[in-house]
């Protein structure tokens, strides 16, 4: 046992982690059952949860597609296909009001003939031929799917195709006859973090215990992945060796070999076309010259591989900006970037040596997404543009024109007027601006009685952006909710410094800035402790649990979900490994000097009187160990502290596996929130 572990720190609780044991599984019930006798007959559940599944089932959402051939492919759910159908249309009928779809598999009849809880994880289709793909199908919404190989044109799974058992899956086309797989091959095959450790190459109508190994990592790796990448013509295999969760060794295939090509371990690395490009996540410097991390920089890929380090920007970042992805057309490359957590994307082209960026121009405060639609054949893009008050509105573009065509626009699923979106910036402790986006009434009263929800997230390099949340307005800002963002430290607002600096030994930083959020909204009397909550999942959960056990005083209530909590022993729970180069190693008695002062689980105290909380989760959450959530909950109630829990038995690291539960649980949260912060309530709940 190490230092970190010692016997005075023995978990009560460790029998929680046993996910689907009797004796767990009994007490989860039992908890659910609390929970729903409390939440559920509250004032207003009901029309909540119905007036969100009338948001989820409505059939005017936008039907987001993907092009395949001269196919538009949508994964769609609604009342009548819980499950999901995976359907297709040309583009002159999608830009119909009312497209003619073609179904192409029922998840609800497959689920029905098969007696499975079938949850739709995505297709890959056979370039260029597209007449067959490779499904991913999980039980119940878990990250772990079977594969198989599906008939474009006959409309049903091939008999005696390719398959994979369920495991934690990938698989790319190499050919018609050739996949690379990622699977669980057997003992060793598998890292710590529960990924594939091996890629191998595997040949229609072969055992695939007979496929060659093409690529391996090592056991500690997060995983291996092979990846096909196409674009106008030229073809490139990449092997890709997840070292740790932002470290990486890629090679490019050059005949029966993979080659590892010269770059940072921590840089990222893409080909379209002639070129690879690259996204740095420090500093590089190479050839001379010094690269900011977090730049886009461009190639050309055989002479890259022959040993020439002459690098082309395409975007450089600045102290407020940063890029957030790229895609591509047939001619041009597509920038989605930020400025002050403000969407700018551009169009890149390549021109007598440098690059050319042209704006696409978009409304100041919408969160704008542009990317191609067909990088082998066309210069057309599609542009996805809202803010929290404006729906989202789909546009197809092309490369050289400044006029779009609108295709689809969402229905104002709340009643928006005298309504207003606002950004201020908050003063963390060491000085730092963190910046932060309000949406409330245009008059909002500065009388600290508003009820307001805080929302954070702070990790993995992932900005939280403005947009528009369709549950959110309905549940919250009509009610006269007030809602705020924040965009700490941790995340990716202003790039990989921006993350880097609330990495590992200085995760404290994403807390303060987020208590520095909370505060701020207190001074500007926007709310008060009494009107304040605050809500997160994943490794905003982990923050959720941080601000309770921390800075109980400055909030009322605390929604959880599906939460880091035990952060002794997070890296041993599921894919919990795979993160320890944000958090560092619990079983590093340095990294364990730092974990400590932050994790939720054992810092838990009977005093002073926490918000009341309540967690969510999932029993098939194969990601985030349902065991955090689980284990807090009873160490909460074990200390007198006042908690809730739910725990969804099906639905993945979401969750939910279909709308149904994604409206109950969300009106669940709602309900929760509104009755501790309105004071319609009174202390009821406390």
């Amino acid at each position: 046992m190490s230092k970190a572990h010692d016997e005075s720190d023995v978990d009560r609780y460790l029998w929680l982690e046993e996910v689907f044991g009797d004796r767990a599984l009994g007490w989860v019930r039992e908890q659910n059952a609390e929970c729903l006798a409390e939440l559920q007959g509250l004032p207003g559940f009901e029309t909540t949860r119905a007036r969100l599944l009338d948001i989820l089932d409505s059939e005017a959402k936008i039907p987001f597609v993907e092009k395949k051939g001269r196919w538009f492919y949508n994964f769609w759910r609604d009342a009548r296909q819980v499950r999901g159908v995976w359907r297709r249309t040309t583009l002159e009928e999608y830009r119909k009001e009312q497209p003619a779809w073609d179904a192409v598999l029922n998840l609800d009849a497959l689920a029905a003939a098969e007696g499975e809880n079938w949850v739709w994880q995505g297709a890959g289709v056979l370039e260029p031929s597209h007449d067959r793909a490779l499904i991913f199908l999980s039980r119940g919404g878990t990250d772990a799917s079977v594969m198989r190989e599906f008939d474009l044109e006959r409309k049903e799974f091939v008999p005696g195709g390719f398959a994979l058992a369920e495991a934690k899956n990938w698989a790319e086309w190499r050919d018609r006859d050739t996949l690379y797989v990622g699977t669980d091959f057997g003992p060793g095959s598998m890292t710590a973090s529960g990924y594939p450790r091996i890629g191998k190459e595997w040949a229609r109508g072969t055992p695939l215990q007979d496929a060659r190994t093409a690529f391996s990592g090592r056991h500690s790796d997060v995983g291996v992945q092979i990846r096909v990448e196409r674009h106008g013509g030229h073809v490139h295999e990449l092997a890709w060796r997840g070292v740790s969760f932002f470290t990486n060794e890629t090679s490019l295939r050059q005949g029966n070999t993979f080659v590892r090509i010269d770059k940072p371990d921590d840089a990222d690395v893409e080909t379209c076309g002639p070129w690879i490009l690259f996204t740095p996540r420090t500093d590089w410097t190479i050839a001379g010259r010094r690269w900011k991390a977090g730049s886009l920089l461009a190639a050309d890929l055989q002479a890259w591989m022959n040993g020439d380090r002459a690098l082309t920007p395409v975007f450089e970042p600045g102290p407020k900006t940063s890029l957030t992805s790229v895609s591509s057309t047939r001619q041009c490359l597509l920038l989605n970037t930020l400025d002050n957590v403000r969407s700018r994307p551009f169009c890149a082209q390549p021109a007598k040596g440098r690059w050319t960026l042209t704006p696409i121009p978009t409304p100041a405060f919408a969160v704008a997404d542009v990317h191609g639609i067909d990088p082998e054949e066309s210069d057309d893009f599609f542009l996805q543009v809202a803010d929290p008050l404006t729906p989202s509105r789909l546009s197809l573009g092309t490369v050289g024109s400044r006029a779009t065509e609108l295709l689809k626009s969402l229905p104002a699923f709340f009643r928006s007027d005298g309504l207003e979106v606002r950004q201020f910036e908050a003063v963390s402790c060491d000085g730092t601006l963190v910046p932060y986006f309000l949406v409330g009434p245009r008059s909002l009263s500065a009388d600290g009685s508003n009820p307001t929800l805080l929302n954070g997230y702070g990790g993995f390099q992932v900005p939280m952006l403005p947009t528009y949340a369709a549950m959110l307005g309905a549940a919250w800002l009509e009610r006269g909710g007030v809602y705020a963002l924040a965009n700490i430290r941790g995340g990716g607002e202003f790039g990989p410094g921006w993350h880097n600096a609330a990495r590992t030994h200085s995760r404290q930083r994403a807390y303060d800035d987020f208590i520095a959020v909370a505060e701020d909204l207190i001074r500007r009397n926007i709310t008060s402790p009494r009107r304040l909550g605050i809500t997160g999942r994943s490794n905003g959960g982990l923050l959720m649990g941080v601000m309770l056990t921390q800075r109980p005083e400055l909030f009322r209530a605390v929604a959880c979900g599906n939460p880091l909590l035990d952060m002794r022993r997070y890296h041993r729970l599921l894919a919990g490994a795979s993160w320890m180069d944000e958090y560092g190693d619990p079983d590093d008695p340095a990294d364990w000097e730092t974990i400590r002062t932050y994790s939720p689980y054992q810092n838990a105290a009977a005093s002073p009187r926490y918000p009341r909380v309540l967690f969510t989760t999932s029993t098939r959450d194969d990601r985030v160990h349902p065991g955090h959530a689980r284990k807090m909950h009873a160490r909460l109630r074990e200390l007198g502290q006042p908690s809730l829990s739910y725990e969804n038995i099906e639905g993945g690291h979401g969750s939910a596996s279909n709308n149904r539960q994604v409206a109950f649980l969300e009106a669940l949260m709602y309900t929760f929130l509104w009755r501790e912060l309105s004071g319609e309530g009174g202390d009821a709940g406390r």
